[in-house]
């Protein structure tokens, strides 16, 4: 029987589904997902066994103009990503871009779409907030460009045509053997999936520029056999006017972050966990290149 393995990087700009894109193919929630965009800041490396295939999918950042060194980071791992790519899987959001202007007209698109080696998919996403008519308009003119391999219109969050990508994913993935242990989900480890549940709390319950501005560090985490597991993360933010916010009056604002993020955390790990949770100030760490590297935004350490 022969083995079909390799991996496909998830592409796409800011807020085009590409996280709940990767859960949902996966059936496993592993990226986090907020309706704010630029929430995912690494790569995330999600794995699909079968007895006769492995396809390895890559969540990357949205793609955008770096305003700062947080951001060209996130930029270099869109970049990382792809290079060592068997098939990209590019995402574009019908809801936001009917005719395929903004997607067509991106620098960094239009660089991935130059890498002649690797093979292209293109999902048109969200069309469950389309018509019929503009998304076969936008279809036609998309695959006027010649660009792509294939190119099949979905709806991420209903699961449309889900089976469908799946199965041409599969149909030009390379044979090889498989990459990784068959119950094995990702590389990264538990301490990061709770880092990135405590964000997407953050991101769930404030706005404008707080979520952009913290950081999860998971300073102790210890497993025990009776009892609850003991976790300590501390929310860094990038000045000391933004501590209070987090913390909020009575300490009510820390108290809801903790409450949502214990809930979502004793579900992933499938066991109780007491969370605790600190404030601490470091100042400009999105523009600080010792503090990116401690946080783990290091492109040469990602791969």
């Amino acid at each position: 029987m022969a083995i079909k393995s390799g991996y496909v990087s998830i592409i796409g700009k800011p807020n085009t589904g590409k996280s709940t894109l990767m859960n949902v193919l996966l059936g496993e929630r592993l990226s986090i997902t907020t309706n704010k965009p630029q929430t995912t800041r690494k790569k995330i490396l999600g794995i699909l066994s079968a007895e006769d295939y492995q396809i390895i999918f890559l969540d990357t950042p949205g793609i955008l103009t770096p305003r700062y060194l947080l951001q060209e980071k996130m930029l270099d791992y869109v970049y990382e990503s792809v290079k060592d790519a068997d098939i990209i899987l590019m995402l574009i959001d019908i809801s936001d871009d009917p005719t395929g202007k903004k997607f067509l007209e991106d620098e960094v698109v239009n660089k991935i779409l130059s890498l002649k080696s690797v093979k292209k998919i293109l999902a048109i996403n969200k069309v469950d907030l389309s018509n019929e008519s503009e998304v076969k308009k936008l279809i036609e003119q998309l695959e006027s460009t010649k660009m792509f391999d294939k190119l099949i219109p979905i709806s991420a969050i209903t699961g449309y045509n889900i089976a469908e990508l799946k199965q041409a994913i599969l149909e030009i993935l390379p044979e090889h053997p498989k990459y990784y242990p068959d119950d094995q989900l990702s590389d990264r480890n538990e301490r990061f999936f709770v880092s990135e549940i405590i964000r997407e709390k953050i991101f769930e319950l404030f706005h404008d520029e707080i979520p952009y501005s913290t950081e999860i560090e998971i300073e102790d985490f210890k497993e025990r056999t009776k009892g609850k597991d003991y976790i300590l993360a501390n929310i860094i933010v990038e000045r000391e006017t933004q501590k209070p916010i987090i913390i909020g009056q009575d300490g009510i604002s820390i108290k809801k972050i903790g409450k949502a993020a214990r809930r979502s955390i004793e579900d992933f790990l499938g066991r109780e966990v007491y969370l605790e949770l600190r404030v601490k100030v470091k100042e400009k760490w999105r523009s600080d290149p010792s503090l990116l590297k401690k946080f783990g935004y290091d492109t040469s350490s990602e791969g």
